[in-house]
């Protein structure tokens, strides 16, 4: 077999097309994955309709950052992985680097690790960008650990979920702001659930930290709500940290509790290449929470295979999602 089918976005603004493409091959430190699903993020349907500049794709390209999938071929020096290893990682889409849209994809190693034995293939494709979107945040920048409270904002969303049960595995406190229609998913998470639509920033300060502030926030949402995040951190000790931390936002708030910030932009590694061994490790210790129980991932309930690739694009452009929506392309 010489070739493979791909979902190519060819230009912008339109459909993706299913192509047949050559079987890539692998060089040093790489290892080709035969891909069995891969998640959608709405960055992957950015960058199909000519507004994710920041991600570094030109079109024509094969999309897709997350993916699932068995080890099929080993280039030369690598020692991490051998064929038929069932693998998932953060692997490509961006940066000019084949995305997961398709039924083989070349990796570089250190951007995978082992999938986690509980885990099915469609739950594994479903985690990479946003388990190490929380990681990087609350671990890396804040070091999240016990005795301390947490607000995650968008607790019930991608990285909020995930974020969640990375702080109570680490022993916070763990709050999340949602709609009343998130609360019950919050809560089954661990959290305390706080409705943002009825609840002000100065009601749940004063309800959960006796107006102290909490010790880490956690946006995952942007906009006005990095703005209310700054005002609810915890004097001097307070950490807010966000994932979309875009637009001009003023720190007076912020300043004035002698808090601190910090942004989190997960694409660095493919980018740039450096940092890539890091997010490898990321990804080990999500397998590790994962076979111990402490992680789970939600999936939206409708399935799409890779001919219907750009239904799953609309079905999360058009936020009808309750959870992740992976495309299953074996």
């Amino acid at each position: 077999m010489s070739t493979m089918q791909a979902a190519v976005a060819v230009e912008q603004q339109q459909p993706l097309q299913l192509q047949t493409l050559p079987l890539p091959e692998p060089g040093a430190h790489q290892v080709r994955v035969r891909v069995v699903a891969s998640a959608v993020n709405p960055l992957d349907i950015k960058i199909s309709e000519g507004k994710g500049g920041h991600a570094r794709q030109p079109l024509p390209a094969v999309l897709g950052m997350d993916l699932a999938g068995v080890v099929d071929q080993i280039g030369n020096g690598v020692n991490a992985f051998a064929v038929g290893d069932e693998v998932y990682g953060m692997a490509g889409g961006i940066g000019g680097n084949q995305g997961a849209l398709a039924q083989y994809v070349v990796v570089d190693v250190d951007l995978l690790a082992r999938k986690p034995s509980n885990l099915s293939m469609r739950e594994a494709a479903a985690l990479p960008l946003i388990f190490i979107t929380a990681w990087e945040g609350l671990v890396d920048r804040a070091n999240v650990r016990g005795a301390q409270k947490v607000l995650i904002h968008g607790g019930a969303g991608g990285v909020g979920h995930i974020a969640v049960q990375i702080a109570k595995a680490r022993g916070a406190e763990v709050f999340a702001t949602g709609s009343a229609h998130s609360r019950a998913t919050i809560e089954s998470l661990g959290a305390t659930a706080i409705d943002y639509r009825s609840s002000t920033p100065e009601d749940y300060v004063t309800q959960h930290t006796d107006g102290e502030g909490f010790d880490i926030v956690y946006d995952t949402v942007g906009g006005s709500t990095l703005d209310a995040s700054f005002a609810v951190a915890r004097i001097y000790t307070g950490h807010v940290l966000s994932c979309l931390g875009w637009g001009e936002h003023k720190l007076a708030p912020l300043s004035f509790r002698a808090a601190t910030y910090s942004g989190v932009f997960t694409l660095l590694p493919l980018l740039t290449g450096k940092g890539r061994k890091h997010h490898g490790q990321i990804m080990a210790e999500a397998t590790r929470m994962a076979e111990a129980g402490q992680l789970r991932v939600l999936l939206d309930d409708q399935r799409f295979s890779l001919a219907q690739v750009n239904q799953a694009y609309e079905r999360v452009s058009a936020a009808g999602n309750r959870g992740k929506v992976v495309i299953d392309i074996a």
